[in-house]
């Protein structure tokens, strides 16, 4: 096997200055809208029943407002008239519904109940955020990786579009129906599967349809190259605003459950540490096992291990409420997210030269 040429070596050491300072230091800024939260929970009296004062549904409105502002950016990158090439190839749609909503949510099903058998809140919580696949900064890591970009757009959508129609279904038989059989505890009577379907259709529903109509009106007006070159640099930040927006919030309302429980938050990220590194070196095996060369293989790997935190947590507010454990869960998620799939994105450029290139974008250093 020959060594990996000087490109793939630069890549794997510059992975980090490829992402934007936003993006770079995200852990950063995550615990720091912890900190912001958990202080104005603390110091701002009545801040809790101010935020649940006004409500959409059953989740309070700048909580819904910080939600949809995460979800709309990212489903508006997404190319949607491209879906019929990369569905076209069977093995690699085959292993990504797979390990998407076979293995991933039975994987964190079993992790859950493994490492937080005493803690039903957290338990569900990753069980629902098992459910959510990824569809936001997956595009991110899948470039730095060098994978195949519009494949991995494209099983974005696929991702998106599922989640509508199968997200219900699939929460109800993993926190009801699969307990049930095994004789383990099932979820409250307070689950319904009509509350998680409608949290999903509004939360993924709503951004999904106005991504889709931005990136048709925005390519039929300006063109392809104005869209992705320029309007989307601007538009995409806002993903991220939202997601420190949410955190923030939560945090304030979830301050007095972190605080005197550090050690639960601690075992929450267990499962999730687990969960990223076994579905990640899985989907890497999976690939090379199939020959999908290694651009597609990465892209199968990235959109398996990652999770759609800003569904998951919609998903919990709306159905648990939004001091509940199953939140908490989620909103942990995206700390322990970060900086783990940025290390796996050296692992996989490491693992590149076991992989024959099967296209262009398996050549040269990361194309973000």
């Amino acid at each position: 096997m020959t060594s990996a040429p000087a490109a793939d070596r630069r890549s794997e050491t510059e992975v980090v200055a490829h992402l934007s300072r936003l993006d770079r230091f995200l852990p950063v800024w995550i615990i720091l809208a912890m900190a912001l939260g958990l202080v104005l929970g603390r110091t701002v009296d009545g801040l809790d029943e101010a935020l649940d004062s006004v409500k959409i549904g059953s989740v309070s409105l700048p909580i819904a407002i910080g939600l949809l502002v995460m979800m709309y950016p990212v489903l508006a990158k997404v190319r949607y008239d491209e879906t019929q090439r990369v569905t076209g190839d069977h093995k690699l749609l085959g292993a990504s519904l797979f390990m998407n909503w076979i293995l991933g949510p039975a994987l964190m099903f079993a992790l859950a109940w493994l490492m937080l058998p005493d803690l039903p809140e957290f338990r569900t919580g990753l069980i629902i955020v098992g459910l959510a696949r990824c569809i936001a900064m997956v595009l991110i890591w899948n470039d730095l990786a060098c994978g195949d970009r519009e494949a991995a757009a494209v099983l974005v959508a696929v991702n998106s579009v599922f989640q509508v129609f199968a997200f219900g279904a699939l929460g109800w038989f993993y926190l009801q129906t699969l307990p049930g059989w095994l004789g383990l505890e099932t979820t409250s009577a307070e689950f319904s599967f009509w509350s998680i379907t409608g949290s999903v259709l509004v939360f993924l529903g709503i951004p999904l349809v106005a991504g889709f109509l931005t990136r048709t009106i925005g390519e039929k007006a300006k063109g392809r190259e104005w869209y992705e070159d320029t309007f989307l640099p601007r538009l995409g930040p806002w993903a991220l605003y939202g997601l420190l927006f949410t955190i923030v919030v939560l945090f304030a309302l979830q301050g007095d459950a972190i605080t005197s429980q550090p050690f639960d938050v601690v075992r929450i990220s267990l499962p999730l540490l687990a969960y990223f590194t076994i579905t990640f070196v899985l989907g890497m095996v999976l690939g090379k096992v199939l020959d999908l060369g290694y651009a597609k293989t990465a892209t199968l790997a990235f959109t398996a291990s990652g999770n759609n935190f800003e569904l998951a947590i919609a998903v919990a507010i709306g159905t648990f409420g939004v001091t509940s454990g199953q939140a908490l869960a989620g909103v942990v998620g995206p700390l322990i997210e970060v900086p783990v799939l940025v290390g796996l994105v050296y692992v996989a450029l490491w693992a590149r030269k076991f992989f024959t290139p099967s296209t262009t974008s398996d050549q040269g250093a990361p194309h973000v």
